[in-house]
């Protein structure tokens, strides 16, 4: 090969080789200059992810700031499997900050992993503790190659939050649960989810081959906290009640019950307890039953409790009077039905008060017998029958009443005692507050108002009054009702030293959907006090009690225990004097006759002791 015929070849070669090399470079000015962020874009959109930081929920607490519900840092702590080098040491030492068992921590410690959930609701303090003990550890080796080795690595921390509710099960069907996703499921917490969620944040993190990788989050929008609640709920009073209902359920072997506090004059509700009751931090004490807020979902008849709304609608419409006479026989056949009292009793004359009393179903047929079916409906839906409260509640049931057109003749009959009718606790104390508040009916709420992340307070819009019957009416109603807790009546283990006290017994058939039939019992008491000026009322609700369920003697103590507290804490004074008595049967009536009194003077007069003995109420 000539000299000149290599040459020749060495010039092409170079000539090929700076053709690629200017190739590679201009190839090289494209990627890293003029496309660099089109590459750089599609590189991050490959690798780096974004998702959901949860926002921190904002905080329940009751009308004093007591906090019911609050949501609180912790870290999910992940681990890179393909980093641990020694799975037992690692166990060892980290399952004690973990809240782990080492001999199962290993399992997910092994393997080739990038990304292993091994703990969830870590505190921060948990998760620096677990980090100061693993550099400690390392530190502790030395430098040399082996101790390097046998360094602890490829655990991550990841921020989050979780919910915890401070006082347990004190409130839990009202207050609710979250979902493993941070979403309301239940009570307070899902019909206001949407204020207390907030708006959740964003990072970005990097997607080995479908993994994250641990450590490789970057946040780039902080979340920003939800709203917080203020309820109208009073923590001590709260607990009272919930003490007292659920030790009343436990003794009746009942399947439920209820105790409702409310401020009549503005609708308040202080206190909401329902038995049984869960622990939100404990998932075991879950059940579907439990969950259920039993104030306003569980449905039922009202039984005598109903009959004030009768008595009501007879004094409003003047159809009867306080000291009207009826002839109470053993038993009642109207409209080819034949209808007795609760207990067996000889033929009595009483006074529409003594009716109340005495809790009397064929009295309460008589004084209905006295209204228009439509009448006595309009009564009925004025009180609230048949509608939601809107208390704030969810899942809050209407009751049900079924409009004239559709009754029997058998419903009025039935009706005018407190069946073929029903409703919810949180309806049934609306009535009583109705009465107590001079015949104005406040619509009961529980949120007072919410904080926006400023820490301003907005209160919750005040609910509409509905005026259902007169001042007059309510006022002699309250003073019959007074009756019921005197040693004459069905309730006087409702009766507080010191104060005068009204309200009314129930103990109705409890329709059971299980056999489409009526089985056990409901058994109630409903008052407030003082009557004379009354502040508070209180509602106490028990569901198929086993053995004794008279309302009067296993609702009223309940009664008692809570208003009393209520009474005690909120600074009521005591009641100057003695509750009026109105006589109760027609003896009475003929003695108060012939001292020449009128019914205005009796309203005021100080009481008399009446030779009465009443036993046929429920």
């Amino acid at each position: 090969m000539s000299t000149k015929f290599l040459g020749h070849r060495i010039r092409v070669m170079t000539f090929v080789i700076l053709g690629l090399l200017m190739i590679v470079i201009l190839r090289l000015i494209q990627v890293q200059a003029i496309a660099a962020d089109s590459y750089r874009n599609k590189a991050n959109a490959e690798l780096n992810v974004a998702s959901t930081i949860l926002a921190p929920r904002g905080t329940i607490t009751d009308a004093n700031g007591v906090e019911l519900a609050r949501s609180v840092a912790t870290y999910q702590v992940v681990v890179d499997q393909t980093q641990i080098s020694h799975p037992a040491q690692a166990a060892s030492l980290a399952a004690p900050y973990l809240n782990l068992k080492a001999d199962k921590l290993i399992l997910n410690l092994t393997g080739k992993s990038r990304y292993k959930i091994i703990a969830k609701n870590i505190t921060p303090q948990g998760w620096q503790n677990l980090q100061n003990a693993i550099s400690t550890y390392n530190h502790s080796l030395g430098k040399s190659a082996t101790a390097l080795a046998n360094q602890i690595n490829g655990f991550y921390g990841e921020r989050g939050y979780s919910r915890v509710y401070p006082e347990g099960s004190l409130a839990s069907s009202l207050i609710g649960i979250v979902n493993s996703e941070g979403i309301g499921s239940s009570g307070l917490e899902s019909s206001m989810n949407t204020k207390l969620a907030g708006i959740n944040g964003k990072y970005f993190f990097q997607d080995g081959a479908g993994t994250i990788i641990p450590g490789s989050q970057d946040i780039i929008e902080e979340p920003r906290a939800g709203n917080s609640i203020r309820l109208t709920i009073n923590r001590d009073i709260q607990w009272v009640a919930q003490n007292a209902i659920s030790l009343a359920v436990k003794n009746a072997h009942a399947k439920s019950g209820t105790v409702i506090v409310m401020n009549p004059h503005t609708g308040e509700i202080l206190a909401e307890a329902s038995a049984p009751s869960f622990d939100p931090s404990k998932p075991k004490t879950i059940t579907v039953a439990s969950l259920q807020n039993t104030a306003v979902q569980d449905v039922y008849e009202p039984g005598s409790t109903g009959k004030v709304i009768t008595v009501a609608a007879a004094l409003e419409t003047k159809a009867t009077t306080p000291l009207e006479v009826f002839d109470i026989p053993s038993q009642y056949k109207i409209d080819g039905t034949v209808y007795h009292d609760a207990e067996t009793h000889g033929d009595e004359k009483l006074t529409t008060t003594g009716i109340l009393a005495a809790s009397s179903n064929i009295g309460a047929i008589q004084i209905g017998a006295k209204l228009p079916n439509q009448t006595l409906y309009n009564f009925l839906h004025n009180f609230g029958i048949g509608q939601v409260t809107n208390s704030g509640l969810p899942g809050e049931s209407g009751g049900l009443l079924h409009p004239v057109n559709n009754w029997y003749k058998s419903t009025s009959h039935t009706v005018a005692f407190g069946q073929g009718y029903s409703v919810t606790s949180m309806q049934a104390i609306q009535v009583f507050s109705t009465i107590a508040n001079d015949g104005v009916r406040v619509p009961p709420h529980i949120v007072a108002g919410s904080y926006g992340n400023d820490g301003v307070f907005f209160p919750a819009s005040n609910p509409t009054s509905i005026k259902v019957i007169s001042s007059k009416t309510a006022n002699t109603l309250r003073k019959m009702m007074e009756s019921v807790v005197s040693p004459n009546g069905t309730a006087p283990a409702a009766a507080i030293p010191g104060f005068r006290v009204a309200g009314k017994t129930g103990t109705a058939q409890r329709y059971d959907d299980t056999c489409g039939c009526y089985r056990g019992y409901t058994s109630s008491f409903i008052g407030f006090a003082p009557a004379d000026k009354p502040e508070y009322v209180v509602s106490v609700v028990i569901q198929d009690p086993k053995g004794v369920h008279f309302g009067g003697l296993i609702s009223a103590p309940v009664f008692k225990q809570v208003m009393s507290f209520v009474l005690q804490t909120q600074n009521v004074s005591p009641t100057p004097g003695k509750a009026p008595f109105i006589p109760l049967n027609s003896a009475d009536l003929a003695k108060f006759k012939s001292n020449n009194k009128s019914l205005k003077t009796l309203l005021v007069a100080k009481p008399t002791v009446p030779n009465l003995t009443l036993g046929n109420g429920i």
